[in-house]
């Protein structure tokens, strides 16, 4: 072993320590592991910051801006609300979500399958009042394993399919890997169902102060116009929508003030006195195509309308505002601002919105352009709340965020653009379409995920630079040539498995195809099991959150630590190699 195999060693193993250890965050342990290998000389200067242009890098960021886009459109609330309105346990929600991107991954890329459901998972999440990151990992690895059950699921499958062909003359096809992939995803997914609970659930540090601000019983009103599916039906049905997070307080029709009874049924014009959380009823109004304070927009230029904004704020002591009605100020027509909901502690509002008299400590969701809103707090006395997304009121575009994803997937399924070009080229659209906000681009992608990534490349690709791969590979040899046949085929997963946290996964089957298929023919076996393997090993990742973009992409939104991915990922491994190697000597016989 040479001085620099040792230090590449020592930084990687060192970094581990730290990560597991959890003391400091995960981007400050990548940022100074990588400052540490530019000092001990294995990290060239001019190659410190190459992980900042790489492809793993653009992906991830753009596909969680995407998958923001997805989840903003209310699109994802419809469909649940259309074709799963029934599903409520836990269990059943995450089946469906494991099976789901276990079965897209196999045609589509995982990274694609994983930002299509990742919004249906927040959505169940709130609906069981779980945390997502019961969803999410198990997500992350149900798409690694559907991975492998085609030619074209992941890229190890690929790689190792044209390593075969220079070996042997005759590459893997498109389902070669289905028999033994299509066992290992329906193993692999029933642990999954039934071992989710190892992880803890954890909250998102990006959301933990919007929590603390968490306000449950805003009033709001809303207009039920021309074209509403739910003219027609009771007022039951409406309230499903909401997930029993908003409740109808009353309705008031042609001047009558009716009851909120269950079998009331919804008329045209209806005035609903509502009340809940801002995403409850943000999903009734957007769901049910209602209108919130007569629909009257602060601004009447279409193209200006990425400026508006609601926004939470308390009224302070001595406000013009105490006293004072929405209506008898002419709020609209006088300051360009509409009153969309108020929260007051200890009393239901049962009047017009309009009606209501504003006292201090009352809580109000004021909408306006970003450019006048701040001076009408500042003049009336309102002190604004940290700020969170308020989607109350906004315009949505359910289909254009649907037809972009579409797009960039299919773009990649045919070949026609890379996958980093694809998912950015539909980042960016989603912010020209106006999908998502400018000013909630850069609050969707995760920071601290995105350095962690960059700074880890360049640290990771010591073990190729300094021969440390090499090194490891003469190892195994030695090694496998003392084992039986099942034996060697473990040892072959298991360090593929081992080494793809440090490599990615195509790099991992660049090292360990050649090594597999060379002491196959030394022990006289057909290589394909052999290669099989390699395929399958460096295909699943599941120990850490930077060997696969799909567990880095889950980690800022399910709030994970680092020793999080272990704790259900080690014995998914070992499921893994228990069913991979007879499996693989049953499909591709050693002989």
């Amino acid at each position: 072993m040479t001085a620099e195999q040792a230090l590449s060693f020592f930084v990687l193993g060192t970094m581990m320590v730290f990560f597991i250890w959890d003391r400091f965050r995960y981007d400050i342990v990548a940022c100074s592991a990588l400052m540490l290998s530019v000092a001990l000389g294995i990290v060239p200067f001019d190659r410190a910051f190459d992980g900042f242009s790489d492809d793993i890098v653009i992906i991830v960021g753009s596909a969680l801006i995407v998958s923001a886009g997805v989840a903003r459109s209310g699109a994802v609330d419809a469909a649940i609300q259309r074709f799963l309105p029934n599903v409520q346990s836990v269990r059943a929600q995450l089946a469906l979500l494991v099976v789901t991107v276990t079965v897209l991954s196999a045609f589509i890329k995982n990274i694609g399958a994983l930002a299509i459901m990742i919004p249906v998972a927040f959505q169940f999440a709130r609906r069981s009042n779980v945390q997502p990151s019961v969803f999410l990992m198990p997500m992350a690895f149900g798409s690694l394993i559907g991975g492998l059950m085609t030619q074209v699921g992941t890229s190890p499958n690929v790689v190792v399919s044209r390593m075969r062909e220079d070996l042997t003359g005759e590459s893997f096809t498109m389902f070669d890997f289905t028999p033994v992939g299509a066992t290992l995803a329906v193993v692999g997914s029933l642990f999954l169902l039934l071992a989710y609970r190892l992880v803890p659930e954890r909250k998102s540090q990006q959301v933990a102060l919007h929590e603390a601000i968490e306000i449950t019983d805003y009033t709001s009103e809303a207009v039920v116009p021309a074209g509403s599916p739910v003219i027609g039906k009771p007022l039951s049905n409406l309230v499903k929508i909401g997930d029993g997070g908003a409740v109808v307080l009353a309705v008031f029709r042609r001047g009558t003030h009716l009851a909120p009874l269950p079998d009331v049924v919804i008329e045209l014009d209806d005035i609903l006195l509502l009340e809940g959380g801002p995403a409850a009823l943000d999903r009734i109004v957007s769901q049910a195509k209602l209108k919130i304070s007569g629909d009257r927009s602060p601004t009447p230029n279409e193209s200006a309308r990425a400026e508006i904004e609601a926004i939470e704020a308390v009224i302070a002591t001595g406000s013009p505002l105490i006293g004072m009605s929405a209506q008898r100020l002419a709020l609209f027509n006088t300051y360009n601002v509409n009153l969309l909901a108020v929260s007051r502690q200890g009393e239901r509002l049962k009047q017009r919105l309009g009606r209501v008299r504003l006292q201090a400590g009352d809580i109000v969701v004021l909408q306006g352009t970003r450019r006048e809103l701040p001076s009408f707090l500042q003049d009336f006395g309102c002190l604004p709340l940290a700020q969170r997304e308020i989607l109350l009121g906004t315009i949505r575009r359910a289909t254009v965020p649907l037809l972009l994803l579409g797009a960039a997937m299919g773009a990649t399924a045919v070949g026609v653009v890379p996958i980093p070009v694809a998912f950015f080229a539909a980042a960016l659209a989603m912010v020209i379409f106006r999908v998502i906000p400018l000013r909630e681009v850069y609050r969707a992608v995760d920071g601290p995920i995105l350095v962690m990534l960059a700074a880890l490349i360049p640290v990771s690709d010591t073990l190729r630079t300094t021969g440390g791969s090499d090194l490891i590979a003469g190892w195994l040899s030695g090694i496998a040539a003392g084992l039986p046949p099942a034996g060697a085929l473990a040892l072959i997963l298991i360090a593929a498995m081992a080494v793809t946290p440090f490599l990615n996964n195509a790099a991992t089957v660049l090292v360990m195809a050649p090594i597999a298929a060379s002491f196959a023919t030394a022990l006289d076996y057909r290589p394909d099991a052999f290669l099989m393997a390699v395929a399958i090993g460096a295909g699943s990742d599941f120990l850490t959150p930077i060997g696969h973009q799909c567990n880095t992409l889950v980690m800022g939104p399910g709030g994970y630590r680092f020793s999080d991915y272990p704790r259900l990922g080690l014995p998914l491994s070992i499921v893994i190699v228990l069913v991979a190697v007879p499996a693989l000597m049953w499909v591709w016989p050693l002989r």
